[in-house]
């Protein structure tokens, strides 16, 4: 593994965002943001206009703190945006919608470089680009005089295309459970760069910029799905709301899950970092991957892959189980949390 290089240059002073002025930057902004398709109105009005062909919008909003979401001497800016719309453009699709546009609101100093503000809005657009989607407007603030932390608040747009919405609550006792996308790439990413190094890159790159499968919500609303959701927090933790939502009981099979997503970066870094590669699998968030159930007998979609199976709580109450152990004790044997802890240190 190597150690990290700073990504961002000294900042020139002439170029920020107190310089350069509020409607300086949003022109430079809107300039890389691209164009949405269903946009009838778009950024520079007091409001967009985005055509709902459904007739019904799917919205979602994440909020990304610098310090706590992303460093700037860990990604670049367009990692940064890559980042930011991945994280709401996942629960779009985890809800079987596909995404139509985006509105972002922006705090930061005003110190910060209006070119960095170029390079998220940029990678928001190359994010945003395959659904024909796009930044459609948005706000910016200065933040309190005594923060240095840039805020980013995404909020997503989608479109349902005829499908019901596939929520948290619907599994029953007999569905499977099943994955599509990565697990564990993007913690294995976050363990390398906490210990200041910046390879393999295959891991650090997932960290800095997810691979949500997009596509696989919509196919796993088309194919049956009862339950989705996005797995930000991580596997146990996420799969834990639905189960939960649900009121039933999810049992994973841990061999399936070592077999199917310990593979790529995870078993080499973490046999260099002392640890088990499943931790990362069962407890790492920020890879976006999407967790289903399905029917008794439904053909998975391309992409998705079987894990466990749903069953009644039988009184003890709904929750998630890995290999019949209850997830808290699978986790603490671990030495992990069953996920992020967005309140915790």
């Amino acid at each position: 593994m190597t150690r990290p290089r700073p990504l961002v240059p000294g900042p020139d002073p002439a170029d920020s965002v107190g310089v350069v002025g509020e409607f300086g930057v949003i022109a430079r902004v809107v300039a890389r943001s691209g164009t949405a398709v269903l946009a009838d109105v778009g950024p520079g009005d007091d409001a967009a206009v985005v055509r709902t062909p459904d007739g019904r919008v799917v919205a979602c909003t994440d909020v990304l703190v610098e310090g706590r979401h992303f460093r700037r001497d860990w990604s670049s800016a367009e990692d940064v945006g890559h980042k930011a719309a991945a994280a709401n453009l996942a629960d779009v699709a985890a809800m079987g919608a596909v995404p139509t546009a985006l509105l972002v609101g922006l705090a930061c100093p005003s110190s910060t470089p209006a070119a960095w503000l170029e390079g998220v809005a940029t990678g928001m657009a190359a994010e945003c680009a395959p659904f024909g989607a796009a930044v459609v407007g948005g706000d910016t603030s200065a933040c309190a005089p005594d923060s240095a932390s840039v805020v980013l608040s995404v909020t997503a747009l989608g479109d349902l295309g005829g499908r019901a919405p596939v929520t948290r609550s619907g599994a029953r006792p007999g569905d499977c459970v099943a994955v599509a996308g990565r697990l564990g790439w993007s913690a294995c990413g976050l363990a390398v760069l906490r210990r200041g190094f910046s390879a393999p890159a295959a891991a650090v790159g997932a960290h800095r910029r997810p691979t949500p499968p997009y596509a696989a919500g919509p196919a796993a609303a088309d194919a049956g799905a009862t339950a989705m959701c996005d797995t930000s927090d991580g596997l146990l933790a996420d799969a834990g709301h639905l189960a939960r939502d649900s009121g039933v009981l999810l049992d994973l099979d841990p061999a399936v899950l070592r077999e199917t997503f310990v593979v790529g970066p995870l078993p080499q870094v973490a046999a260099a970092l002392g640890g088990d590669p499943l931790a990362w699998v069962l407890t790492g968030g920020e890879d976006h991957a999407l967790v289903a159930t399905f029917p008794p007998g439904a053909e998975l979609p391309d992409g998705w892959t079987r894990i466990g199976s749903v069953h009644d709580s039988d009184g003890a109450g709904p929750g998630v189980r890995v290999g019949g152990v209850p997830a808290a004790a699978v986790a603490a044997e671990l030495g992990e949390a069953t996920g992020h802890v967005h309140f915790g240190p």
